[in-house]
């Protein structure tokens, strides 16, 4: 009991101390959970629970009211090394009737390690019948850009983000998958509407190319449209409106410059026959994960886009309108931070997991 109540203890004083006032919104963070590493992706089973994977190899059954965490069972052998691990988790579209969940995680090889999706049912606190459906055809000799978010479309396709594994000319080369974004059936085949799929020397699960490494990605059932947003090297983070077959430039052209000084990456900022983004970032606020808002909890953020920040450690919204202006506002920076995923559940309450371990839940106070 004593232990129970300084727990308590610390998490009002955590509320009290990280509630702020930013643009007339009274926000309120609550820490739901704190976990022995990164919480790299959140899928909300319900209001009140929620599956966690932890970049270093576990996962985690969530009681979103008590913070109560339970380890899940049947995961397979995964490389952790550098950026790799255990990556996304989304729930399958139909979930309530199967109980599939979908992971994407990096799976080591004799060949090397290789960004694969697969899928498992969930039965109490196991993962059973684990099947690989998509393993990419990309190796990343420094264990870097990964990618590895998923979305689910209306009309039963899965979308993977697939980075370019830090071989920067892999992501124009279509005979491999690397910085791409793959489209699947849910059970792992090719779409025979996919824009490759009748090339013989294309990889026909490409959706579109020229991605550097996108760690965000939403598809948006209101409008039927795919979202992604993605790292660029020294400024030249992207959000992007993904179009089947598209090129979205990288490396040929970047906002962002070379690590090592100033110098520009590719040609310039725009070329004819490459799609230019919707919104860039300069500097780099390192984006890793990315929703569309669509709760009513913050009803003036309705539409915007929400998306973790890891470099400058705060919740980015951006708003876009239809004639493309955008509108940046930036909270959250006083936790200092990495916020690294992000979920939505039925009420419009936001849940955020940070590089340190945290669950948090964030609303309105009352």
């Amino acid at each position: 009991m004593k232990i129970w109540i300084v727990f308590l203890a610390s998490l009002l004083a955590f509320n009290t101390q990280a509630s702020n006032i930013v643009n007339n919104d009274v926000l309120n963070i609550q820490k739901v959970s704190q976990f022995n590493g990164v919480p790299w992706a959140i899928a909300l089973v319900t209001d009140q629970e929620a599956i966690v994977s932890i970049k270093h190899g576990n996962a985690y059954r969530v009681n979103l009211l008590s913070g109560e965490t339970q380890a899940l069972s049947g995961l397979p052998e995964i490389d952790n090394r550098g950026q790799g691990g255990l990556l996304d988790v989304a729930k399958a579209p139909n979930f309530e009737q199967e109980g599939l969940l979908y992971f994407t995680y990096s799976k080591p090889s004799l060949a090397g390690t290789k960004t694969t999706l697969a899928r498992a049912k969930l039965v109490s606190n196991t993962l059973k019948d684990w099947q690989d459906l998509f393993v990419a055809d990309v190796m990343s000799p420094n264990h870097e850009h990964y990618g590895s978010r998923i979305a689910f479309d209306d009309k039963g396709h899965v979308f993977l983000s697939v980075g370019d594994g830090g071989i920067r000319e892999s992501a124009q080369d279509l005979t491999n998958h690397a910085g791409s974004i793959i489209r699947l059936n849910l059970d792992g085949s090719v779409p025979t509407d996919n824009p490759f799929v009748r090339h013989a020397s294309i990889r026909n699960e490409i959706w579109s190319y020229g991605h550097r490494n996108p760690q965000g990605l939403f598809y948006d059932n209101s409008t039927h449209t795919l979202w992604s947003n993605e790292h660029g090297p020294k400024g030249g983070d992207e959000i992007n409106l993904i179009r089947p077959g598209a090129n979205y430039g990288w490396p040929i052209v970047s906002y962002g410059k070379e690590y090592s000084g100033s110098a520009s990456i590719g040609e310039g900022t725009q070329k004819e026959g490459i799609d230019n983004p919707a919104k860039v970032f300069i500097p780099s606020i390192a984006p890793s994960s990315l929703l569309r808002y669509k709760g009513m909890l913050f009803s003036n953020w309705n539409g915007d886009f929400l998306s973790t920040a890891l470099a400058l450690r705060h919740l980015n919204k951006v708003k876009i309108e239809a004639n493309g202006k955008t509108t940046e506002t930036r909270y959250l920076e006083h936790l200092d931070e990495r916020l690294r995923s992000i979920a939505e559940d039925s009420q419009g309450a936001l849940y955020i997991g940070t590089d340190s371990g945290k669950l948090l839940k964030v609303t309105l106070s009352n």
